[in-house]
């Protein structure tokens, strides 16, 4: 008689898929992390004078840049 091994982990189905889910959320992370670098160090390259222009204060950097960096899909 023949037997089949399901590697089923509870109700969150093979583990394999939630190797892959684990994975895309890691490599999600890495891209929101690059983001949020990326426009915080624009930013605080800018002069006071340029940052008033635009209509932002300093205090505000970190912010942007935490926005900028959830809007990565």
């Amino acid at each position: 008689m023949a037997y089949a091994t399901d590697l089923r982990s509870g109700h969150h189905g093979l583990i394999s898929d939630r190797v892959h889910a684990v994975m895309a959320n890691f490599r999600k992370a890495r891209e929101q992390r690059k983001a949020y670098r990326q426009t915080y160090d624009e930013l605080t390259d800018l002069s006071p004078r340029e940052l008033d222009d635009l209509g932002i204060c300093s205090g505000q950097i970190p912010f942007i840049a935490r926005e900028a960096a959830n809007l990565v899909k």
